[in-house]
């Protein structure tokens, strides 16, 4: 397994009119899109936070994508980091 093979995990938040504007629902048809694993929830600070795991390059896609998210979003900011993928989800949901 090469260095391109490997899982990594992105962890995100981001921030401005992301709530409301269906960004979870376009967020989990992206990274399903991309074939990732994760999650996406809203948070009570009015941001969404992210978490998903895969490839470096389509983890990169998916990053890139959340910088404008769906077409009734405004994004303001996105804080992401990065950290070695953990195997531990089977899809991409939806957190309540």
């Amino acid at each position: 397994m090469g260095d391109s093979d490997r899982t990594e995990r992105l962890v995100a938040r981001i921030s401005g009119r992301v709530q409301g504007v269906a960004f979870r629902w376009a967020t989990r048809e992206t990274a399903e899109r991309l074939g990732l694993t994760g999650w996406v929830r809203n948070r009570l600070d009015g941001s969404v936070e992210l978490v998903a795991e895969g490839e470096r390059a389509r983890l990169e896609q998916l990053l890139q994508w959340c910088h404008q998210g769906p077409s009734m979003a405004v994004v303001e900011d996105v804080n992401a980091r990065w950290e070695p993928g953990r195997g531990e989800f089977s899809g991409f949901s939806i957190r309540h």
